[in-house]
């Protein structure tokens, strides 16, 4: 369901673009670092929204590899987890009772 929702502000977001571009044909002039030039308004539009939509997915992808990076490290962690109780039980000391107690100061 959460797909679905994704998917449906995605075509919306895309059409309001879509929209607001045709509405701004005329041509903008476009300052560059070494120069200038004239480019229609709806080009400058899409560009700088494909552009912002790169840097949201490069971003996107190493937040989804730090992710898994983190995931992998915890199973391995897991796998391990049960060695570490069984030699935990085996330190355990014994249950403290009377007759231990008594035995060990030699009372009986």
């Amino acid at each position: 369901m959460n797909k679905q929702w994704t998917i449906i502000f995605a075509l919306i977001f895309t059409l309001i673009v879509a929209i607001f571009a045709v509405i701004n044909v005329r041509a903008v002039e476009v300052d560059y670092l070494f120069g200038t030039s004239e480019w229609p308004l709806i080009l400058v539009i899409l560009g700088s929204v494909l552009m912002g939509a790169l840097i949201v997915f490069s971003v996107g992808i190493f937040q989804i590899m730090k992710l898994k990076r983190e995931i992998k490290t915890l199973r391995k962690e897991n796998r391990s987890a049960p060695e570490l109780t069984a030699e935990t039980d085996d330190k355990k000391p014994a249950a403290v009772t009377e007759e231990t107690l008594k035995e060990k100061k030699g009372l009986e």
